[in-house]
């Protein structure tokens, strides 16, 4: 299993659940050496050597970074049969045109939809290879993917592009008959991990709690679901918003649920 942004959040504890479930191996992936550091310490003290623990120092936002420790990676532990894209930068509480395209653009956009490209194309060759093994891909995306949201454009474009991409992924795979390997997208709205603080939930849809959310993850990904959205109410909203006119969406969900205030608030880490 390859974990990216595996430091800390949400990508640590998909590491803790790998460790406790005795995964063969766990791999992760961060650009906070310190913070990773300490996550593999720990993992080992939990793992007491049933579960072997890699880490790779990468800024999953060079394409040059990703090509030359994913070679590492299959030198040093093999190809994996599990990734988790997990790895996301937030810029939000301000206007498009408030962004910077160097600081706030190009960086969201290379770590939340183009770097899952970049590194499942490194390792899904492999995966396609070994027919006969069970292999899963899963993208961590955002509710905000699936509905325009103010102060956070940027942010909604990357996570619906990562959604597109990997509903399509899914759709190739099966129809070029590779079915050992699942890929299964995750839309969550806000979880109370700090990447989000100061956001709130809107109507029928509060915060959520990381465990809660790995523990769903986790399961349709031995599953091999193609979609886990959370709460139930993203899917609604999806559905409302094909549906209804664009204006009485705007009313009843954006205004009327409070979606679109959702970010006023917004003081969580990028």
């Amino acid at each position: 299993m390859l974990i990216t942004g595996a430091a800390g959040g949400m990508g640590r504890m998909y590491a803790e659940r790998a460790v406790a479930e005795r995964a063969a191996s766990v791999t992760l992936w961060d650009r906070d050496s310190t913070a990773l550091a300490r996550t593999v310490d720990a993992l080992g003290a939990v793992s007491q050597g049933r579960t072997r623990i890699s880490s790779y120092v990468v800024d999953v936002g060079d394409l040059g970074a990703i090509a030359k420790t994913a070679q590492k990676v299959r030198k040093d532990v093999g190809n994996p049969d599990v990734l988790i894209n997990n790895a996301g930068i937030v810029r939000g509480n301000r206007y498009f045109w408030a962004t910077d395209n160097g600081d706030d653009t190009r960086p969201t956009m290379q770590v939340n939809a183009l770097a899952p490209m970049y590194i499942t194309r490194e390792f899904l060759p492999g995966m396609i290879a070994n027919a006969y093994r069970e292999a899963r891909i899963v993208n961590i995306a955002s509710a905000a993917g699936t509905l325009a949201n103010p102060r956070m454009a940027v942010y909604a474009a990357s996570k619906a592009a990562l959604i597109g991409w990997s509903d399509s992924l899914r759709l190739e795979l099966e129809q070029a008959d590779h079915g050992n390997v699942k890929v299964t997208t995750v839309t969550p709205s806000y979880i109370s991990t700090g990447m989000f603080a100061g956001a709130r939930g809107p109507v029928l849809a509060p915060v959520l709690e990381p465990e809660y959310v790995v523990d769903r993850v986790w399961r349709a990904m031995l599953a091999g679901r193609p979609l886990v959205q959370l709460p139930w109410s993203v899917g609604l909203s999806r559905a409302l918003r094909g549906l209804l006119p664009t204006r009485a969406f705007d009313r009843i969900v954006g205004d009327g649920f409070g979606v679109y205030r959702t970010m006023e608030r917004f003081t969580g880490r990028g």
